[in-house]
């Protein structure tokens, strides 16, 4: 009898992850990129289709990784101090998820194996948002949908 080994996600805390585990936790869907608002009256954190001016909105990868903090100000590392940052990070967010005691989705690629399920269940800003290059900042609409287009 086979015994199937039990993925790292499910028996360590994200306190005890090894910084690779906790950088493979990211599925590359870029929603954490896209500016958001808080409605001040409800705390509800409202999305909008504007990305960070250094994510590639087609890729979903940050143009500056490594540099990010240094070239955008308010860039937020996610670090183990997590739960200061969890009401900005979307609900599908493995980090998050995680966090409160989720199961990781069936698409994401730690599990599906897959690193374009993502993309391809339109869980991601793939081609839904525009280049914060692009946008003046008093023009961002706070309407986008994180439903595939």
């Amino acid at each position: 009898m086979k015994r199937e080994k039990q993925p790292f996600f499910s028996k360590l805390s994200l306190d005890e992850m090894s910084q690779d585990q906790w950088e493979s936790l990211c599925d590359r869907c870029g929603l954490c990129c896209l500016r958001k608002f808080e409605d001040q009256k409800t705390g509800a954190i409202r999305y909008s289709g504007v990305a960070c001016e250094f994510l590639d909105t087609h890729t979903c990868q940050c143009l500056v990784y490594e540099d990010r903090q240094l070239v955008n100000k308010e860039c937020i590392a996610l670090g183990r101090d997590i739960e200061v940052h969890l009401k900005w990070l979307p609900e599908t967010c493995a980090y998050r998820r995680l966090s409160e005691g989720k199961k990781l989705p069936r698409w994401h690629p730690l599990v599906s194996g897959d690193p374009s399920a993502v993309h391809k269940t339109g869980i991601s800003a793939r081609d839904k948002a525009v280049s914060g290059l692009y946008v003046h900042p008093e023009d961002i609409d706070i309407n986008f949908s994180l439903t595939k287009k």
